[in-house]
């Protein structure tokens, strides 16, 4: 930004603003700038601040967290109310103000989005998934961890109108039940990507489910889910060869004896073979759990 400035205040190398904004400025100079720098320098100047609103006019890419402080919600508000090209949108860090207000406009003008992010925003309603099912049919990761305003209704819309997606992060929706997980997989058969971590709702059915309509999955993240069972991953096991990382710590009811198949093929767990565990647990205890042959 100091650079900019300087070309535009020295008249011997000439101004930066006589370069093409769109061909040259836009695509090539300003899109290596973090946001908040795009901001400082609109206040340079009115020929600046017209360059500025023209780049947040056609940004692709929005992302809150880079701009420090928090984003009050006056300036969010003014900073995307002209753009309708946007691809990707990240506010996790806005939970302090974000409703549908300001949420909903912003949606609705952006049928090109294909990446939502709103972890956290728990002042929203369901309304905003609804808006977001019938304005972005072309979505393909969504993530709503820590939105218990998502509910079974709500999802279904998403699964309706959505089913290119490809990553959905549904961690402490703890409105969601089994059937509307079912549901959603049914729907949207391309996720590589799930996680209902700490819903206490959710079981066995959910999971098998997702495995039987979901053969692409890689990643599932059922961390703290206390309803599933061995059978469901033994399933999972069975229908998602391409399977690559698996949370199961805190599920109490899910043993080594379901997991061992997936071990074996090289899937990433998040809890230790039970060997492993105790000795970790007996190293923390007494400190001499190194000396034990491992080969007994």
């Amino acid at each position: 930004a100091l650079w900019c400035l300087r070309m535009s205040l020295t008249p011997t190398r000439g101004c930066l603003l006589d370069l093409p904004w769109e061909d040259i400025l836009l695509p090539h100079v300003l899109c290596h700038l973090p946001l908040q720098q795009l901001l400082s320098l609109q206040r340079v100047s009115k020929s600046f601040q017209s360059l500025i609103q023209l780049y947040l006019a056609n940004m692709r890419c929005f992302d809150s967290s880079q701009i420090r402080p928090a984003i009050p919600r006056a300036a969010f508000v003014n900073l995307l109310k002209d753009n309708k090209v946007l691809q990707q949108l990240a506010l996790q860090n806005c939970s302090d103000w974000l409703t549908d207000c300001e949420l909903l406009p912003v949606i609705e003008q952006n049928h090109h989005l294909h990446q939502i992010q709103l972890k956290g925003c728990v002042q929203l309603s369901r309304h905003a998934l609804v808006t977001i099912s019938l304005s972005c049919p072309n979505l393909r990761q969504l993530s709503l961890a820590q939105c218990d305003w998502v509910d079974s209704l709500a999802l279904r819309s998403l699964a309706d109108h959505c089913k290119a997606l490809e990553a959905v992060d549904l961690t402490a929706c703890r409105q969601l039940k089994d059937e509307a997980i079912c549901y959603l997989v049914q729907k949207c058969s391309r996720l590589k990507s799930l996680s209902l971590a700490v819903n206490a709702n959710v079981g066995d059915v959910a999971v098998e489910e997702t495995a039987k309509c979901c053969p692409e999955l890689e990643h599932l993240d059922l961390t703290g889910c206390l309803r599933v069972k061995n059978d469901s991953i033994r399933v999972l096991a069975e229908y998602c060869p391409k399977l690559r990382s698996l949370k199961v710590k805190h599920c109490h009811n899910v043993a080594e004896s379901s997991l061992s198949v997936l071990r074996s093929r090289g899937v990433e767990l998040d809890v230790e073979p039970p060997l492993q565990r105790a000795l970790v647990l007996l190293q923390d205890v007494v400190g001499f759990a190194p000396f034990i042959n491992l080969q007994i």
